[in-house]
């Protein structure tokens, strides 16, 4: 299959149907309701999502997809929302006994009723500095470091405005290692790769809106490490259920060298000089190569998927 051969629509709308008989978008005329049987149509043979954040990764998108019965890159529904929520990954982390920096979570109806109780679990289960974030926002949007008690009220109401769950982690002074997955049952790891942020952590400026941020690959780590974070970084893609590609967060603490996983995501940014395809490239898969592989990859879980039965014979 041609990686590059997209679907161009120009100067009209189209809509994704939950329906399995459409195997495509359905042109939209006048703004009137459509009848997926009898619309216009455009076949579609894979959905590559490059969307982030809610409605893009948490699995919503994936779900309709399924529903459609449409080969999509990446994770389906349930891997998806996993790897959005932070809370819920954490937890599945914490059963599998993968390291992991101490957490508290609570919900934004417990902020605004207890304050005072919130603030003394974190105080003795986590400590200050911490870091406080939405448990489902992509980019680091609404993350906050609590340098101190003080600063930790306005740092809840700012991540809370973003979601009604919380998630508090320790703040450790670490390196930020990063590492791609590529693969369906028996995924592969990348090279790893180190971000040196421009501001004092990897936040939304810092990835998006000020210059200076700066990314070695491979990292400049002993190979012990290395090899820590790539067998982490594919057991938590398999431990989520992932499928085709994620790109696996880490932090190298300075004093220890330990590492902890941070977390699974699972639409990595895709431009060709983004962290995942960087990664691949360093480990010899080229930008074009990688795009074929993960539509092959999305293509043969769609069959898989497709050989299970959806419903008793009688």
């Amino acid at each position: 299959m041609d990686a590059h051969k997209t679907l161009e629509i120009k100067e009209e709308n189209f809509v994704l149907v939950g329906d399995p008989e459409t195997k495509g978008l359905v042109r939209v005329e006048g703004g009137r309701e459509v009848s997926s049987a009898t619309a216009p149509q455009e076949s579609v043979d894979v959905v590559f999502p490059v969307l982030h954040g809610t409605f893009g990764e948490d699995g919503t998108v994936q779900g309709l997809l399924r529903l459609a019965d449409l080969p999509c890159v990446g994770a389906g529904v349930l891997a998806s929302a996993l790897g959005m929520d932070k809370i819920l990954m954490k937890q599945v982390f914490r059963q599998h006994r993968f390291p992991t920096t101490e957490f508290v979570w609570f919900l934004r109806k417990d902020w605004e009723e207890s304050p005072d109780a919130v603030t003394d679990r974190v105080r003795g289960e986590v400590g200050f500095p911490c870091f406080v974030k939405p448990a489902n926002t992509g980019s680091s949007v609404g993350v906050f470091k609590a340098h101190g008690e003080e600063e930790f009220p306005s740092c809840v109401d700012g991540a809370s405005a973003f979601d009604r769950k919380i998630l508090v982690e320790r703040a450790v002074e670490a390196r930020e290692l990063e590492c791609g997955v590529l693969g369906n049952d028996d995924p592969e790891a990348s090279v790893v790769g180190e971000v040196i942020p421009c501001r004092e952590f990897y936040d939304y400026e810092a990835k998006y809106l000020l210059e200076g941020s700066k990314v070695l690959i491979p990292a400049d780590v002993p190979k012990a490490v290395s090899e820590e974070v790539r067998r982490l970084a594919v057991e938590a893609f398999k431990t989520i259920d992932c499928a085709g590609m994620a790109r696996v967060d880490f932090f190298l603490e300075r004093e220890t060298d330990r590492v902890f996983l941070n977390e699974v995501n699972t639409i990595p940014g895709f431009t060709p000089i983004s962290m995942y395809p960087k990664l691949w490239e360093a480990s010899g898969i080229p930008y074009p190569e990688l795009i074929d592989r993960l539509i092959s990859l999305a293509l043969e879980r769609h069959e898989d998927l497709n050989r299970s039965k959806f419903r008793r014979e009688s």
